[in-house]
C-alpha cells in the first residue's frame, strides 16, 4: 500500500510517499481502508518532535512509529478477534495511527459509525478538532445556555467547531479572527466577531463568562482582564512550529500557579478521543447544528504541502487529505 512515512524529525521535507506493507489489526483493532484523513497541529508536532519533551514518548533520537496522521474516515475491511461492535463493510470515522495511508489500524473504542448524508472528507475533519472543542467547552468551560463565550482563534480547525458547539449549548458567542474571516465567523453562527487587527479583546472593556483560547497570543494577565470574576479560562495550544517549548510550558504552569489564588478558573484541555463523544458530534452533524468548514483538500501524495499550509496558521477550518 501507499503511505506517508518519516524516519527522522524535521520539516515536511523529510516525509516520504512510498510503498509499505499493509498493517494487520491487533485483537481489539479494526483495519480501515482509508477514504479521507485530515491534518492537525498534532501532526507537525510529531513530525518535528516539538515541543522537545514529547520525544520522551515519541522517540528520543527519531520517531518510534514512522507514520503520521490521526483523523480518519473510511470502511472497515477486517476486524481483530476481540472486536464486537464493528464489522467489515461498516463506514467509520475517528482516530488511528498512520491515517496518511491507504490502510490503517484503529481501536474500536476510538471510532464511531459514519453519520448518513455526510462525506468521508467531512467526517475526517471532525475527530480531534471536534472533540477538543466539545470537551473544552462542555467539561472544562462548563458552558451553559445564555452565557457569554469568547473563542480566540475562531476561524481555525478547533475554533470553527467551537463557535458552532457553543451556539448549540445556547451561549452568546463572540469569535476573534482576522479581517478576512469575519464573514465566515458570522456565517457559522457567531453573535459577534472581533477583528484582532483592529481591536484587542483584552483591552475592550468587555468581560466574558468563558474564554476559550486557541491562539495563546496574550499574557495570562491580559486575558484575565476580559474574564468575569467567576469566569473560566480554557487554554489550548496555539501558534506554529516557531513557538518554543518554554512558551508552551510557561502558559500551562502559569495557569496552575495563579488559579488557586483567584475566583477565576484557569485551565486547559487535552482531548480524549472516545466513541461516545464521536457519536455526540455525529448527532450534531446530522441535526445540522454543526457543519465542518473545509478549507483545502490535498491528495495523499501531497501531505507535506498540506502540513506546510497548516503550519502557516492561516487555514480556515480544516485541511483534509483525499485517499480513496
Amino acid at each position: 500500500m501507499q503511505a506517508i512515512v518519516y524516519h527522522r524529525y524535521g520539516s515536511p521535507d523529510v516525509l516520504e510517499y512510498t510503498e509499505i506493507e499493509k498493517p494487520v489489526p491487533a485483537a481489539d483493532q479494526v483495519l480501515i481502508q482509508v477514504h479521507a484523513a485530515s491534518v492537525n497541529p498534532y501532526d507537525w508536532h510529531f513530525l518535528r518532535g516539538t515541543p522537545s519533551f514529547i520525544r520522551l514518548f515519541t522517540g528520543l533520537r527519531g520517531p518510534k512509529f514512522p507514520r503520521l496522521g490521526r483523523d480518519v474516515s473510511g470502511v472497515v475491511v477486517a476486524v481483530g478477534a476481540n472486536v464486537t461492535r464493528l464489522k467489515p463493510g461498516d463506514s467509520v470515522f475517528g482516530v488511528c495511527k498512520g491515517a496518511f495511508a491507504e490502510y490503517a489500524c484503529a481501536s474500536q473504542g476510538e471510532l464511531a459509525t459514519q453519520p448518513q448524508g455526510l462525506s468521508f472528507l467531512q467526517t475526517a475533519s471532525v475527530p480531534i478538532a471536534g472533540i477538543t472543542a466539545l470537551q473544552g467547552l462542555r467539561e472544562c468551560g462548563r458552558v451553559q445556555s445564555g452565557q457569554s463565550v469568547l473563542i480566540n482563534g475562531a476561524a481555525g480547525g478547533v475554533g470553527t467547531f467551537a463557535v458552532q458547539i457553543a451556539k448549540s449549548f445556547g451561549a452568546q458567542v463572540t469569535g476573534v479572527c482576522s479581517t478576512r474571516n469575519v464573514e465566515l465567523i458570522y456565517s457559522i453562527g457567531a453573535d459577534q466577531a472581533i477583528d484582532y487587527t483592529r481591536e484587542d479583546f483584552t483591552r475592550a472593556g468587555k468581560q466574558y463568562e468563558v474564554i476559550f483560547d486557541l491562539v495563546g497570543n496574550h499574557s495570562l494577565a491580559a486575558v484575565r482582564r476580559a474574564l468575569r470574576p467567576m469566569g473560566i479560562f480554557v487554554g489550548c495550544g496555539g501558534g506554529g512550529p516557531d513557538r518554543s517549548s518554554r512558551e508552551l510550558l510557561a502558559g500551562m504552569f502559569g495557569r496552575m500557579v495563579v488559579s488557586p489564588f483567584t475566583s477565576q478558573k484557569l485551565t486547559g484541555v487535552f482531548a480524549k478521543i472516545n466513541t461516545d463523544d464521536l457519536n455526540t458530534l455525529g448527532e450534531l452533524l446530522k441535526s445540522g447544528k454543526i457543519k465542518p468548514v473545509l478549507d483545502r483538500t490535498y491528495p495523499l501524495g501531497s501531505v507535506a504541502e498540506a502540513i506546510r499550509y497548516v503550519e502557516s496558521c492561516h487555514a480556515r477550518g480544516k485541511v483534509t487529505i483525499s485517499v480513496a
